[in-house]
């Protein structure tokens, strides 16, 4: 009687730590197919899903992608950088990624017409026109593809005021 209940002791067991290696087995295969895309830098990931590679600033911190596609950029300080207009990045800016477009973006704005204006979207809707499109909320705005081939490098975004005080 003793080595049954000893038994049945020990199965318990294994039967509560199984399902525990099995959920901790997923989990770190779930893990490698995500690390693999940090194995990319931020530019070589937009070039690989149909968007220019200096959409994002070189001085990235680090990002994250989920398996819902939700990115995530991270900066060490709200930095802007200057592409056809200026362009802020705040500490960290989300997009869900999908190829050829970024949609959904929030820590992203535009200067137009000395207003700050969100971008909520960038789209590569046809890569053979050259023509890449930001949605600003009010409006698209078409800008040349080329314009965003290279990663450009981004100040802290109180850099101007700095020159000014100077």
């Amino acid at each position: 009687m003793v080595s049954t209940q000893f038994y049945s002791s020990t199965t318990m067991k294994t039967m509560t730590i199984l399902p525990l290696i099995v959920l901790l087995l997923l989990t770190l295969s779930t893990n490698i197919v995500i690390a693999s895309y940090y194995s990319l830098s931020i530019h070589d990931l937009l070039k690989s899903r149909g968007l220019p590679g200096g959409l994002f600033p070189m001085n990235v911190k680090s990002y994250t992608l989920s398996q819902n596609d939700l990115l995530e950029v991270f900066f060490d300080e709200p930095c802007e950088a200057k592409f056809e207009t200026l362009v802020r990045f705040d500490t960290v800016v989300r997009a869900n990624l999908s190829f050829g477009g970024l949609n959904g973006v929030e820590g992203l704005s535009q200067e137009e017409l000395f207003l700050w204006l969100p971008v909520k979207g960038i789209i590569v809707q046809d890569p053979s026109s050259g023509v890449i499109l930001f949605d600003i909320g009010v409006a698209q705005k078409q800008l040349a593809f080329s314009i965003f081939e290279d990663p450009q490098f981004c100040n802290p975004d109180n850099y101007a005021c700095d020159i000014l005080n100077d």
